[in-house]
């Protein structure tokens, strides 16, 4: 059967490109090898975020007593949140199988395998397409550390637990997940390390962004080692003995190791009888367009390395799907916004103040603190900060870092602005309402061009 569009997996990125696809009258097959929805749904973002919020009113309840709310905890049932996770990534995943049906796009059970650049062979069928867009995913990386895989604890493990261990160190980059984990377990009472060799957190996050997080971390109880190399994991009386490498040695003792690296799951696909071109991690390479080195095979998501986002996956989808379909639409990957649900928030799009400046760009930039913003200091969350970078010339806006509550609401108001190419003086001069976290937004646009009203003069 001919179709105009295949589509190989099922997970945020995928079931857009599928729906769009379908959407722009195109004939479409979806094929997956396990549930729809793929990692966010199933076992990522949606489940992280159920489990986080938990960890919110947790926080919220122990510090009610400065609002004149004399609450306690009695207990905690996890397994009432891993039920609460299992249910909402259940109600998605019924949505989205529903929402391809009613945009008659077939769904078919199986792996697939590439056995040519316009044909797909699932179990023993072979299905032929004009254009094949791949969303396979991402798969858990585990590292080639000696002994630890006996002491892994995964995400999709953490996401199950219904009594936190005692203490676990995180390891690997310290990015988005590891401080998201990190955070999580914290707050239930685990004694957490949080190890990795680059000179700081969030090492693709702005250098103020990764100071605050770092501060904000280490108040709340998480022991932070930088530059710091995990040798070896070897069973002990109490757990595991952690061997570490870094400005000295050091050796921790911890029951559990987690382990939350993640890398493109293109391995067995077939992309050699395609002539699709791969990095060393198996990532697909592609174009502006989303095209890969191969006319007509499109890829999307996690398939292709970078951030790994589930939004950045749905947002490919609708490019790639587009253009299967005929058209030529280039994809803004400058506009991809990332978000980082810890305590506090993280939300950011563009370039950091860093990455400006290693491209030779004169620029400002402005600061606006949470601690002086009014809602912030009404519900006494105070921690974080907003900073615009911007093009000193011209006032175009590289790049926002928020870190602070609903940070990952309100990069979107930054997003928007980017894209409608808005200047950092029409930021400054527009209007928000008061008192609100966006505020902060447009003080830091008057801070970059040196008018704050609310900070002390420069």
């Amino acid at each position: 059967m001919l179709y105009d569009v295949i589509v190989i997996g099922g997970g945020p990125g995928g079931y857009a490109a599928s729906i769009r696809a379908s959407q722009l009258g195109g004939k479409v097959a979806l094929i997956e090898a396990a549930e729809i929805g793929g990692t966010c749904v199933n076992r990522g973002c949606i489940s992280s975020n159920v489990w986080l919020h938990a960890a919110d009113l947790l926080k919220n309840i122990k510090n009610a007593g400065e609002f004149g709310i004399k609450a306690s905890v009695e207990a905690l049932d996890l397994g009432a949140i891993v039920s609460r996770k299992t249910g909402v990534a259940n109600d998605i995943r019924m949505g989205m199988e529903g929402l391809l049906g009613n945009n008659g796009v077939k769904v078919t059970t199986g792996r697939a395998i590439l056995t040519g650049p316009r044909e797909v062979r699932v179990d023993n069928r072979t299905l032929e397409a004009k254009a094949i867009i791949l969303a396979t995913g991402s798969v858990l990386n585990i590292p080639t550390v000696p002994g630890i895989e006996e002491a892994a604890l995964t995400t999709d493990q953490v996401f199950d637990m219904t009594e936190p261990p005692a203490s676990v160190l995180v390891w690997g980059s310290a990015g988005p997940i590891e401080v998201e984990m990190a955070s999580l377990l914290n707050t239930f009472g685990c004694k957490v390390y949080l190890i990795t060799e680059s000179r700081r957190i969030l090492p693709m996050e702005d250098g103020d962004t990764s100071q605050r997080i770092t501060q904000a971390l280490r108040e709340q109880g998480v022991e932070i080692l930088q530059r710091y190399s995990l040798k070896a994991v070897q069973k002990s009386d109490q757990g595991y003995d952690c061997s570490l490498e870094g400005p000295e040695a050091r050796t921790l003792s911890v029951q559990r190791v987690l382990v939350s690296a993640r890398k493109p799951n293109t391995a067995r696909l077939g992309l050699e009888q395609t002539g699709v071109s791969q990095g060393e991690d198996g990532s697909i390479q592609i174009n502006n367009k989303l095209e890969t080195t191969t006319k007509g095979i499109y890829a999307i998501g996690d398939a292709v390395g970078g951030w790994m986002l589930s939004h950045a996956a749905s947002s490919m989808a609708v490019v790639a799907a587009e253009n299967a379909m005929g058209n030529g639409k280039t994809y803004p990957d400058h506009l991809i916004p990332r978000g980082i649900w810890s305590t506090p928030q993280v939300g950011s799009v563009g370039l950091s103040e860093e990455a400006a400046e290693d491209q030779d760009m004169d620029v400002e930039v402005g600061d606006f603190p949470y601690s002086i913003n009014g809602l912030a200091m009404a519900r006494g969350e105070m921690a974080g900060a907003v900073k615009v970078v911007t093009d000193a010339r011209y006032g175009a806006i590289l790049g926002v870092h928020i870190v602070g509550s609903n940070a990952t609401e309100l990069v979107g108001e930054a997003v928007l602005a980017m894209q409608l190419e808005a200047t950092v003086n029409e930021l400054a001069n527009s209007i928000r309402v008061h008192p609100t976290f966006s505020e902060s937004v447009v003080d830091a646009a008057r801070d970059a061009r040196n008018w704050a009203l609310y900070l002390p003069k420069r």
